[in-house]
């Protein structure tokens, strides 16, 4: 199982220092990912950067650990400008991206960027296909409902051909999600708990079975706090994850109210703990 962590952006707000600072322990410590969440525009948002932007300053200070904005609002977004900013991303990282997308859930946010709310699932969908022939081909056709390309590229490719994507869903997906993780997805991020997780598992799986495709090729990836009110409990929850054949998962040091410096206290301490068992 791959642990990495989430970098505190919220909690780090405007200190820059601090945020290269974290990047550059969790890669020195052996953590293999850093995930950022993404958020463009919504009432009472909070401090939240975006993410392909501050992944790719992080990418100039790090060498090995790997690029996780998790998730992409797709839908949100033009899918060829997302290709190019994701190709360049991955380049500039040295093919260290890995990009999870997701449909959201807030309307307001949707209309705030002229993006139709009511079609997000299958537009989601069509995007993801578009993105990995961008990726792939230098001359791209496609006819679609919802895209259009004649004979076009972007250039330069990513290194990662194609970059691998990861869906985002909620605790019990519902059919159209679980399809979509099935079929286009190389993994999915989990927010079922242990208990739940085989039910949603097996029902990803046998969707998979179902488009010819080997279930074994999809990741999975939870998240453990290890601050806040479930603190004690973070090692016994590493040790549920690692039992269920969890592929990823990805430690976080948000909601403890903790300052930028204890967060990297924080860090250093659990990568010392990190049950193996």
């Amino acid at each position: 199982m791959k642990i990495g962590v989430s970098l505190p952006v919220r909690e780090m707000a405007d200190d820059l220092e601090s945020i290269v600072a974290f990047a550059q322990l969790a890669e020195s410590l052996g953590f293999t990912h850093l995930r950022i969440p993404d958020q463009v525009i919504r009432p009472d948002s909070g401090h939240l950067r975006e993410p392909l932007t501050l992944l790719s300053y992080i990418a100039a200070v790090t060498s090995k650990i790997e690029l996780v904005p998790s998730c992409i609002i797709l839908p949100l977004r033009q899918t060829a400008l997302v290709a190019k900013q994701t190709a360049e991303l991955d380049r500039l990282s040295g093919g260290r991206l890995r990009l999870g997308v997701g449909v959201g859930i807030n309307e307001t946010e949707y209309q705030a960027m002229g993006a139709d709310f009511r079609t997000r699932g299958r537009n989601c969908d069509e995007q993801i296909q578009v993105l990995k022939r961008l990726w792939c081909e230098p001359q791209v056709t496609f006819i679609g409902r919802f895209h259009e390309l004649q004979n076009v590229g972007i250039n330069p490719l990513p290194v990662q051909r194609p970059i691998p994507i990861w869906i985002g869903a909620r605790a019990e997906p519902v059919q159209s999600v679980i399809n979509r993780i099935a079929q286009l997805s190389d993994g999915w991020f989990v927010l079922a708990t242990p208990e739940q997780f085989p039910a949603v598992s097996g029902a990803i799986a046998e969707a998979a079975r179902e488009a010819g495709r080997d279930p074994s090729e999809i990741g999975t990836e939870a998240g453990v706090a290890v601050v806040g009110p479930r603190e004690a409990e973070w090692k016994d929850r590493v040790r549920n994850w690692r039992a269920t054949g969890l592929t990823h998962l990805c430690l976080r040091t948000l909601g403890g109210d903790l300052g930028n410096q204890q967060h990297l206290d924080k860090l250093a301490e659990v990568a010392d703990q990190i049950p193996e068992d």
